[in-house]
């Protein structure tokens, strides 16, 4: 009997760590998520909107939200 008990126990104790472990992983998982949107934004010339700079347009100097907006603006 008290064999089953000190195993019990050894798996609860085994559990908690391997739970402690997966949260660490969960944790630092979320940490490189909000790394990578940590990016600067820039505003469109034309309308004003406020976009990542990795999804705007660049052309001469200017940064754009979308293809017809930098054709627009360079009319």
């Amino acid at each position: 009997m008290n064999k089953l008990i000190l195993l019990l126990i050894l798996g609860v104790v085994a559990f908690a760590v391997l739970k402690s472990y997966a949260r660490r992983g969960q944790q630092s998982a979320k940490q490189a998520d909000s790394v990578k949107s940590n990016e600067d934004m820039v505003k469109c010339a034309q309308c004003g909107v406020h976009m990542p700079i990795s999804e705007s347009l660049l052309s001469k100097g200017n940064y754009f939200c979308s293809n017809e907006h930098r054709l627009i603006h360079n009319k």
